[in-house]
C-alpha cells in the first residue's frame, strides 16, 4: 500500500516548510517535528514514513534511529544530514535507517527516495501500536493502557498521557510547562504543581505493584525523565 502520513522532523523551519510543501503537492499527508522528543513522539503513532534530519535539538537522529529500532519499531526512516563523510553514511545505515540523503539536496529526489523506500517496504497504511516495554511494566498505547505482569494499573486518562509522554522520551528531562503543553493542552490555566500531583499518582501506582517508582525521575528546579532502559 502506498505511504499517506509522513513525519517531517528538521529543525531548520525553511527546509522543514520547503520539504512539506513538495510532499503535499504530492498527495503525501505530512506531520512536523523541530526536535528530536517531537520526532520520537510522532513516529510512534502511526506514521509510514520518518524523514528525519541528524543534527535535531534535544535528541540527535542517530539516537532517535537506536531507539525506534531497540523498541522494534519497523518504521521506514529516511536520514537527512548535512555531514558528506563516508563513516556518517555508514553508521546511519547499520544502526537501521533505511536511506540516507546529504544536504544540499533536491525536494524532488527526497520524494522519489520516499516512494522508493515505500515500494520496497511494502507499508500499510498504518503501523501497529506500540506496546514499551519496561522491566515488568508494559505501556499499550492502542489500549491506552499501563499494565504490570498484565495486570492493568488503572491509571486515569491524564495519568496515562503523562506517563506515555515521559516513556517516549527516554533519558530526556522533560520540563514541567512541557509536559502541560503536551498532556493538558495549550489552554489550560492550572499550576504546574498539577504535573507533579499526576507524577505522584503514578509512582504510587507503579510502586504498589512492583516497586517501579524509580522509573520516573525528577530532575530538580527543572522536571522529570523517565530512566533509560
Amino acid at each position: 500500500m502506498a505511504v499517506t502520513r509522513i513525519v517531517v522532523a528538521e529543525d531548520d523551519a525553511s527546509i522543514r516548510e520547503l520539504l512539506v510543501h513538495h510532499l503535499e503537492r504530492e498527495g503525501f499527508r505530512c506531520e512536523q517535528a523541530a526536535d528530536g522528543p517531537a520526532a520520537l513522539r510522532l513516529a510512534r503513532t502511526g506514521a509510514d514514513v520518518l524523514v528525519l534530519d541528524v543534527g535535531l535539538p534535544v535528541v540527535d537522529g542517530f539516537d532517535i534511529v537506536r531507539a525506534l529500532r531497540r523498541e522494534g519499531c519497523e518504521l521506514p526512516i529516511l536520514v537527512l544530514t548535512a555531514r558528506s563523510e563516508e563513516i556518517d553514511r555508514v553508521v546511519g545505515l547499520e544502526i537501521g535507517a533505511d536511506d540516507y540523503v546529504v544536504k544540499p539536496f533536491s525536494p524532488r529526489e527526497v520524494v522519489a527516495r520516499i516512494k522508493a523506500i515505500g515500494r520496497r517496504a511494502g507499508l500499510r497504511s498504518q503501523s501497529a501500536p506500540v506496546v514499551l516495554t519496561y522491566d515488568r511494566l508494559e505501556i499499550d498505547q492502542a489500549a491506552r493502557e499501563a499494565r504490570i505482569d498484565g495486570v492493568e494499573l488503572g491509571l486515569k486518562p491524564r495519568e496515562f498521557a503523562l506517563l506515555l509522554e515521559l516513556a517516549v522520551n527516554p533519558g530526556v528531562a522533560l520540563s514541567r510547562a512541557t509536559l502541560l503543553e503536551r498532556v493538558w493542552g495549550f489552554d489550560f490555566d492550572g499550576d504546574e504543581r498539577t504535573v507533579d500531583v499526576h507524577v505522584r499518582r503514578v509512582r504510587l501506582r507503579l510502586d504498589e505493584r512492583a516497586r517501579l517508582a524509580s522509573l520516573l525521575q525528577t530532575v530538580h528546579g527543572f522536571g522529570y525523565k523517565f530512566a533509560r532502559a
